[in-house]
């Protein structure tokens, strides 16, 4: 197993069916239609949706409000009584101005499950590194609720629930090298997690079980991105490393392989197993909820039934 390091992992309450969801977009301001169809959605699975005071600002450029809006906005979503759940609208861009504002003790005091992904990696692994607060990867309001078929309900329920569960094929896993490995899950958007190196929010990604997925990126950018984090020690100590879809990351013109041969030869010297295609973040459809900070059990002992176990492992009772 991997080096636990970090935070001791909070223990948030249990989240049933009915909770308030506090909605914020600490980033990029989203489309009216699609703020409508993921509030109608969420309202279905028996949620209750509740928007920040500046979730639906649109500017200045291309933010949702400020960024004292929008900081505010995240601290108010943390200390609302009547809300169980913190939830992106979407990502997009600008939460970046948002790291330095943020008061760790208002988290601290008031920890909920938080969902993002994209732009939104460097808050979460910073809650994650600082506070212990589960980040849990996985579907927005407006970019995956508002979809027929955007959410995987399962992960997304059993996360709430503080249970254990598997994700495998079905959810788009599938072998690139063999092998297990065990540690602590951890990751994002690749080309986040790359933009964070040599800052204070730099991520803690050294001997941790690694997701890493991103969307449009040209695989030469992908193996460069690999290159940087290599050469930044991030990979030190890794025990296994699973790639999320990759959507739209290689060009119909190339062979549906290429990005598989990209990433076999950005780690042709890596000891542990190597996984890809997992739906979780920017995805085609049904968007797996992945909770950074719980243990991770990968095994791709062979190409027909790989998994991913994820189980908690609290050792705080904050």
């Amino acid at each position: 197993m991997g080096r636990m390091t970090g935070r001791p992992l909070m223990k948030l309450k249990t989240v049933h069916q009915g909770a308030g969801i506090s909605i914020v977009a600490p980033a990029s301001f989203a489309r009216q239609e699609r703020i409508e169809l993921g509030e109608a959605a969420l309202r279905r699975l028996g949620y209750v949706p509740r928007f920040s005071e500046s979730a639906l600002a649109r500017g200045p450029l291309f933010f949702a409000g400020t960024a004292e809006q929008r900081v505010a906005d995240l601290h108010a979503a943390f200390t609302d009584p009547e809300s169980q759940i913190v939830m992106s609208l979407r990502g997009g861009y600008g939460s970046n101005y948002v790291l330095p504002c943020l008061d760790l003790e208002v988290v601290r005091r008031n920890p909920k499950p938080f969902f993002a992904y994209s732009d939104l990696t460097g808050v979460q692994l910073h809650l994650l590194d600082r506070l212990g607060l589960p980040a849990f990867h996985g579907p927005m309001a407006a970019a995956d609720f508002y979809l027929e078929d955007g959410v995987h309900l399962p992960s997304f329920h059993a996360a709430l629930a503080d249970q254990s569960y598997t994700v495998g094929p079905g959810q788009g896993l599938r072998t690139l090298k063999t092998g297990t490995a065990r540690g602590t899950l951890y990751g994002g958007c690749l080309s986040i997690l790359v933009s964070l190196l040599g800052t204070p929010w730099e991520p803690k990604t050294e001997s941790k079980l690694l997701f890493l997925e991103d969307t449009g990126a040209k695989p030469y950018q992908i193996d460069r991105m690999l290159w940087q984090l290599r050469h930044a020690g991030k990979l030190e100590g890794v025990t296994g490393i699973i790639f999320g879809e990759m959507l739209d990351c290689v060009s119909p013109d190339m062979p549906p392989e290429f990005l598989d041969q990209v990433i076999a030869t950005a780690f042709d010297d890596f000891d542990g197993p190597i996984a890809i295609g997992l739906r979780s973040g920017h995805v085609s459809r049904q968007n797996v909820t992945l909770v950074f900070g719980m243990n991770g059990e990968l095994n791709l002992a062979s190409h027909e039934e790989p998994t991913l176990k994820l189980e908690w492992t609290h050792t705080n009772t904050e």
